[in-house]
């Protein structure tokens, strides 16, 4: 494979061009978009400019179908999540079951005796998006400072019950993830065309197709937050940088999760022992309207409160009075404002498809008893929106 061989690249070479390259070469090559077949390319522009072409046939690499040469595929192997291509400076996983995986986001350890590599095809194949709810969880507990999440067969099961990221949110830490690519050096561009990068781009915005990716790119440019260089290469603006301060300020400081739910007096224990203490169990404080003393006019208040909130707990249970318009209100203003909602219910309305046809799409953890309640709560709010500030070790 030594000596001159002609390469291809969707917007550098569609056509071809010859290189003198040698084989260490390659994968650094393929990493950057280049392929060895125009059967690869087929003249699709990867930057989207046709939505129905964006997922060019080169980027199939994301999920492993499209490699550079076999020395590198079989030297590194697939990650076990995503089945695309591993980075280098670990030991061989087959020993060590490490894997560096950009599509991951990063170092993860797979706990074999509990998890099979198995599952994730049997996954990939459900849904794709369970998968990317487990990368968020090992993104979660890496901003938290374990450099090498180990995936568990509970941390499986709660990528599959949990609601995913809303949009708002996923454009924020694709923001994050340009400043984090060239932190501290302000005004530097990240290329999108390579694609570690791009595998990376995907894993932090909990993407599945390249098409949200750049959905995402163009949402930022739009809001002024990115700006595209003359080689394609985006860069945070001025004003993109005052956002991350914004977000980071956010997650300091808020330690309020706001509870919508029927104030009745046959809710209470599930407010003592369930809601309130499954948050206070994930390091929040849980505040309900009617327990709060204030001098505005509800609604107001109400407003104010979910604004000041770092997520929402809303329990859909109801009476026979009929569904509650208050929890169903504030859930979606949370919702709209791109503040994480974490849906309660109790069992038995879920199976009977209770719940108002508008929000059934909406994953629901269903209880029995307030002391289960707790327990799942407390971990669905860690491993989706992460510890707060009164977490206890």
């Amino acid at each position: 494979m030594d000596g001159d061989r002609k390469l291809y690249h969707p917007t550098l070479a569609p056509k071809g061009e010859t290189i003198d390259i040698v084989v260490r070469a390659l994968p650094e090559l393929w990493k950057q978009g280049w392929v060895d077949s125009p059967a690869k390319i087929k003249g699709h522009d990867p930057h989207g400019k046709d939505e129905s072409e964006a997922e060019s046939t080169s980027f199939l690499y994301l999920r492993g179908e499209v490699y550079g040469i076999d020395e590198f595929e079989t030297k590194y192997g697939r990650c076990p999540l995503w089945g695309t291509i591993l980075t280098d400076d670990v030991p061989h996983p087959r020993s060590s079951r490490v894997y560096e995986s950009p599509r991951a986001g990063g170092l993860f350890k797979l706990d074999i005796a509990d998890v099979e590599k198995s599952e994730f095809e049997r996954l990939r194949k459900k849904d794709d998006r369970i998968v990317a709810r487990l990368t968020t969880i090992l993104l979660n507990e890496r901003l938290k400072g374990v450099p090498c999440p180990i995936v568990t067969s509970a941390k499986v099961e709660e990528s599959k019950s949990s609601d995913g990221l809303d949009i708002s949110i996923r454009a924020d830490r694709m923001l994050e993830f340009f400043r984090w690519k060239r932190f501290p050096i302000i005004g530097e561009s990240v290329s999108v065309q390579d694609q570690i990068n791009f595998c990376e781009a995907m894993a932090h915005s909990e993407s599945i197709r390249p098409t949200e990716v750049y959905f995402l790119l163009d949402y930022l440019r739009e809001r002024k937050l990115l700006r595209v260089n003359d080689l394609g290469g985006y860069i945070v603006t001025v004003k993109g940088y005052s956002r991350i301060e914004e977000l980071k300020n956010v997650r300091t400081e808020s330690r309020q999760a706001f509870v919508a739910m029927w104030f009745d007096d046959s809710m209470d224990s599930l407010w003592e022992h369930g809601i309130k203490a499954g948050i206070k169990d994930a390091g929040y404080e849980a505040i309900r309207i009617d327990r709060q003393e204030h001098n505005n006019k509800i609604d107001d208040e109400i407003i104010a409160q979910i604004r000041r909130s770092r997520f929402l707990v809303a329990d859909f249970t109801q009476g026979e009075s009929g569904a509650r318009g208050g929890v169903y209100y504030e859930a979606g203003f949370a919702r709209g404002l791109g503040i994480p909602v974490v849906s309660t219910c109790r069992q038995d309305m879920l199976k009977e498809n209770l719940l108002h046809f508008d929000t059934r799409q909406f994953n629901h953890i269903g209880w029995e008893q307030p002391e289960q309640l707790r327990k799942v709560l407390a971990n669905r709010i860690s491993a989706t929106i992460g510890d707060g500030p009164l977490k206890k070790d």
